[in-house]
This record gives C-alpha cells, structure tokens and sequence, in this order.
C-alpha cells in the first residue's frame, strides 16, 4: 500500500503537508503551552485550531472531485467534518473569551450534525469494501458495538447524567453528545470485527482517528462535568488530530472488495472478549454502582454473545457433517471413495454371521487414449457418466470410485452376485465412432475366499489386472508368442510340452508365496524354456535312441542358446537368466554353469521339476510313458540331488489340490 503522497496529486500533497505543519505546530503549543505564554495571543491558537480542521476538510473534499470510486461515502464524511468545524469557527467567532457562553447554542447543533453524516459515511465505505458478510460477523459486530457502548455508558454516561439538569433541551443536548460518541466508537469497532480485523491502512486510519474523536469528546463531557476541563492542553488534539488521520486516509487507494470471513480462534475474539468486557461490569456493579443503560447494554451483549456462541457451534456442526461426507465421496462422481469402501467392508465382515457378498474391482481400458485425444474436461465428463451408469444399473449394490480409471462394487451374493459383476462391466463401457472405453475386472467372495478387507481388496485387485493382462496384449506377450509359434512350427511336441510345464509351473509358484510380479516370468520362462532347441539339428532332436557324447554336448548347448535368442526382447530379459539355469542341478551336475543349491534361480529350480514330471508322463519316441504315482516317486528319489526339495514338496501339493494323482495324462498336462 502506498502512501498518500504517493497516490496524491501534487496540490493534495501540500495541503496534505500544510495540514501536518499546522498540526504539529498546534500540538506543541497543547505540549508546552506555558512557554508560548505571552509571545502569540490566544486568538492566535484558536484560529490555527480552526485552520487545521478546515484544511483536512479541503483536503477531504479534493478527494470527493477528484476521484469518483466511493464518491459518496467521503462526500458525507466530508459533510460531518465540515459541520464539526463550522461549529468549532461559530463558536471562536461568537463565544472567544466570552464570560457566559449560552447552552445549547447554534454551535451545539453544528457539532452535534456531525454524527449521521459519518455514521452513513461510515456505512458506505463498509458496502463498497466488503462483498459479502456473514450473519455471524454482523452478530460480532453488533456484540463489539454492545460491548463499547455498554464500557462508555458506564465510565462516561453516569458522571454526565448525574450534572445534567435544567430545561428539556439542555438535558437533550447534554445526553445527545455522550450517546452519539457511544453510537460513534461502537460503530466503528463493530465493523473492525466485521471485516474480520483485516482492514486495510485507510480502514485503520480512518477507525483509529474516530475512535479517538469519541474518546476525547467523552472525556471532555465527564470533564466538563467534573469541573475539571483546561482548555489548551494536550486533550484538545482529540477533535484536529481525527481529522488529519481521516483525510490522509482519504487518498489511500483501497483494495479491491473482500469477502468479511473469520477462521481458526479469531472466529471467537470479539464474542469472548466482548464478554469478559460485560462481565466484569456487572463485577464492578457490586461495588460502584453503573448506569442503567449500562446494565442494558451489557445485558444485551451477553445475550447476542450466546446467540453467535450457539450459531458457532451449528455452523461447526455443519461443517463437521460436511467434511465427513467429503472424507467417503468422491468429488467428481459423487460416489463412494476408497475410504467409503474400506468402512463398508468393515461393516460388513463385523456382521454375525457375515451375510456372503462380491467384491469387484474394474479399470477402465482405452480411457488413457480418450483422454489424451479429447482433453482432461472430456475425461472426466465420461468419468461422471460411467459412474452415474453404473450405480443406475446396480442400484442394490454399493458402488465407489477408487480414484483415476478405477471403479468398485460391493453386491451380495443373493442379489445377483457374479452376474451384477458382468453387468457393471457393460456399464462401465462406451464406444463411439472414434474410441473405445471398456473395462477389465477382478471378483473375490467373501468370507469365501477371504475373511477381512485389506485381503479382500488386494486379491480383488490382482485378478483385475491379471485380467487387464490377459486382454492387453503387451510387447512381453507379443515377442513370446512369436518364438512359441516358431518353436511349435519346428516340432508339434514342443509346442505342447510347453504349455504343461507353464500352467504347473504357475501354481507351483504360487504355492511356493511368489508374489505376482515374480510368477509371470517363471510363467514365461516355463513356456520359453526349450526356444534354444530351435539351433538343434532334427537328427538330434528327434533320434529314437539314445544320444551320443557329441550329440549330448550338442543338445546341453541349447540353454545358452535359449537365453541369447530371448535376451534379444527387451521385454524378455527378466527371462533369460531362468531359461539359462532351466536344466542346473541341486548338487552342482547340471549345465550349463553347474549352480548349487540356492545358487540356482527359485523360478529355475520350480522349472527344473514341472519339465521333469511333465518328460516323464508324456510319450516320447525312445520310451513309453510313465504314471503320475511313477513320476512323483522318482522325483521324491531324486530330491536333494537333482531337484529342490522344498519345490518338490509344493509341486506334490499342488498335485494333491488338483486331485490329479493316477489321472490320465491329458489331465495333469
């Protein structure tokens, strides 16, 4: 904020600074009058009394024609400040030195015309700088100016009321000046507080020079009263001084209009304050006794205090209710978050005994590509549109957006269950001319398959994207089916080998706790496991009998060949190593870099038994095949020295939970 010299033109700035030099000089004539005794008359003083006055009110209404933003809240501040001083100039004029001054005079009405025009001045400027007030700043308001009126009408009515006495118009008059400073102060302090106490410069300029003027004007009354008034001392600075603060604030450029609003303790200042303020006159009550508009005013602070007290408390009720719904909805679709689910799961697993349900989890697919094509606003229009379809499709079922493309539903399993999934999918689809948005989905039964939340969600969460995998082809995918087809095209057998050793190697896995993202390349790696037999000559490959030393080396080659062609993908690459170390051996006598024990790949060791089972059950040219019960017999003799044990152990019970023990060959394949 600049200053007024700043803003000012140059011909307001000196009578901006004229207006201080005489205010200064006047203050110290008022500081140390006794040494200015003799050298200047007191005609002298009273002019420059007046002189100060009138050049504020000049340089009050330069303001008025220079500027036309809040034109008329300074043309009437303007007006009450050149009332005050014309009765300030009839009084030197007709009473300067005079033994009886007459009561009230036309000086009396002068000054006592100075208070609407600045209460309505006041009022103005408050409506152009203040956009929007709340019931409960104006309620502060009203306690502030309750408050002050209620303090002034104690330490300044009594003493005033109690001299008070003679004809109907001298007591109006008399009362008349006490009551407009009470009104004057009050008003001012109450629209501090409705702004919320963060005025601006010219607001606290503006306050501060009103509330002096007030409290001077009431001092001097209790003064008058007393007997005790000396005029030309340091209190008759309270009526000039207000006025220069008022017209340098005048030329203060204002801020643009706020919004009045209280947060966090200072919602409570004015109300506590104000208060303690009452309280402790009626305190003081008990031992000097106050006025009774005093004991009014304080009565009827303390009851607005408990109205805005208990309008606090609503409105913090309502925002409490607001917030906790905010905390379980999602903003953009108005459905559940994630925290919502969570709280529903919870609920529900608490039942005795828990009524079965489906959790789904669905992403959407092709919404990245909708967005990116049609901007964000687009994006979460369809977003909104999705949401609203899917809860109108499964109205008995609690539906949630987990945040991004991701959605949820909660269903029970006797009210449409599985089937509500599939139709929450087609919901949560839209095609048009030039995209496509559908949707991968994860379902989990609970208490069937999982008993509390977090493993509920997370096994819902998995299937959607094993899902999402299987419908999204990825480059991982896309280069291993090129080598699987090459590797089928080259012998029809190894085509199918393939397929056996991946499904058990799979579940051989996750037997074993691999999480996930570690089952996929054992996955890969069991179906690529043989790609290197591609290098391998036909005669060798395909020899009825057994092979020779030289065609042994050959064949133990194909490992490293495997890792070299599947290292070729970079999407592959967590993959070779377990191609390479696909035929190691637990005591060290495998190929090709003879590996021991833990030294060998986990993923590796799972292959290393799945091949095995799957080469012995299976027909080959040079031998017959053997039975399931024959294949895990050897391999429980072989554990330990050729396999993992512990692999051999969970492969056996992934046998016993498939129930495939002595099945026919298709089967365990």
């Amino acid at each position: 904020m600049k200053t007024a010299q700043e803003r000012a033109p140059a011909w307001a700035r000196a009578g901006i600074g004229l207006m201080l030099a005489s205010l200064a000089l006047l203050s110290a004539h008022d500081a140390f009058g006794a040494r200015w005794h003799g050298l200047v008359s007191t005609t002298f003083w009273n002019w420059s009394y007046n002189a100060v006055e009138m050049i504020a009110v000049a340089v009050c209404a330069s303001r008025v024609l220079a500027r036309r933003r809040e034109r008329a809240a300074w043309l009437a501040i303007t007006l009450g400040m050149a009332l005050f001083a014309a009765g300030d100039v009839y009084y030197t004029v007709f009473f300067d030195g005079a033994s009886n001054v007459p009561f009230p005079s036309w000086a009396d009405a002068l000054y006592l015309s100075y208070y609407p025009p600045i209460y309505l001045g006041i009022g103005l400027l408050l409506r152009s700088r203040v956009r929007e007030i709340s019931a409960a700043l104006w309620l502060d308001g009203l306690i502030a100016t309750l408050a002050v009126a209620a303090m002034g009408a104690a330490l300044a009515f009594g003493p005033i009321l109690s001299d008070t006495h003679g004809a109907a118009l001298t007591v109006a008059t008399n009362l008349a000046y006490p009551l407009g400073d009470l009104v004057l102060v009050g008003l001012v302090i109450g629209i501090i507080a409705i702004t919320g106490w963060k005025s601006t410069a010219d607001w606290w300029l503006i306050a501060f020079g009103l509330i002096v003027f007030g409290v001077a004007d009431s001092i001097y009354l209790v003064q008058t009263a007393d007997s005790t008034y000396v005029q030309g001392g340091l209190l008759d600075l309270g009526w000039p001084a207000p006025m220069v603060l008022v017209s340098i604030a005048a030329w203060l450029r204002p801020r643009r209009r706020t919004i009045g609003r209280l947060e966090g303790w200072g919602v409570f200042a004015v109300p506590v304050t104000a208060a303690l303020a009452c309280l402790s006159l009626e305190f003081y009550d008990h031992y000097t006794r106050i006025t009774p508009v005093a004991h009014i005013l304080a009565t009827a602070c303390l009851l607005t205090v408990i109205v805005r007290l208990g309008m606090s408390f609503a409105e913090n009720l309502r925002m409490l209710r607001a917030s906790r719904t905010e905390a379980v909805t999602d903003a953009l679709t108005g459905l559940g978050n994630r925290r919502a689910l969570k709280l529903e799961l919870e609920a529900r697993l608490s039942d005795d005994p828990i009524e079965p349900f489906v959790l789904a989890f669905y992403d959407l697919d092709g919404f990245k590509i909708y967005n990116d094509t049609f901007g964000h606003q687009a994006g979460d229009a369809l977003l909104s549109r999705l949401g609203a379809r899917i809860a109108a499709a499964l109205p008995q079922a609690g539906v949630y957006r987990m945040g991004g493309d991701e959605f949820c539903v909660v269903v029970p399993v006797a009210g449409g269950g599985f089937g509500a999934v599939k139709r929450g999918a087609e919901a949560l689809s839209e095609r048009g001319s030039s995209f496509s948005v559908s949707c991968s989905f994860g379902t989990v039964e609970v208490p069937a398959e999982a008993v509390d939340a977090d493993t509920a969600m997370l096994l819902a969460d998995t299937r959607m994207y094993d899902h999402k995998d299987d419908r999204r082809p990825s480059a991982a995918t896309e280069s291993q089916g090129v080598l699987l087809r090459a590797l089928a095209e080259r012998n029809n057998e190894l085509g199918e080998h393939h397929n056996a050793v991946a499904d058990l190697a799979e579940a051989v896995a996750r037997e074993l706790g691999l999480p996930s993202e570690q089952v996929v390349p054992v996955r890969r790696a069991a179906e690529l496991h043989d790609v290197g037999k591609l290098a391998i000559p036909d005669a060798i490959l395909n020899k009825a009998g057994p092979l020779t030393d030289e065609e042994w080396v050959f064949m133990r080659g194909h490992t490293i060949v495997g890792e070299r062609i599947v290292s070729c993908a970079t999407s592959l690459r967590a993959v070779a190593p377990l191609v390479r170390a696909s035929h190691e051996r637990w005591d060290g006598a495998g190929y090709p870099d003879r590996l021991t024990g833990a030294e060998i790949p986990l993923g590796a060791r799972i292959i290393a038994v799945c091949d095995a089972y799957d080469a012995m059950v299976t027909r080959r040219a040079y031998r017959a095949e053997r039975t399931s019960e024959q294949a895990i017999a050897e391999l429980r003799r072989c554990a330990g020295s050729q396999f993992d044990p512990e692999v051999v152990d969970a492969f056996e019970r992934v046998l016993v939970d498939r129930e495939d023990l002595g099945a026919p060959q298709s089967l365990v394949a």
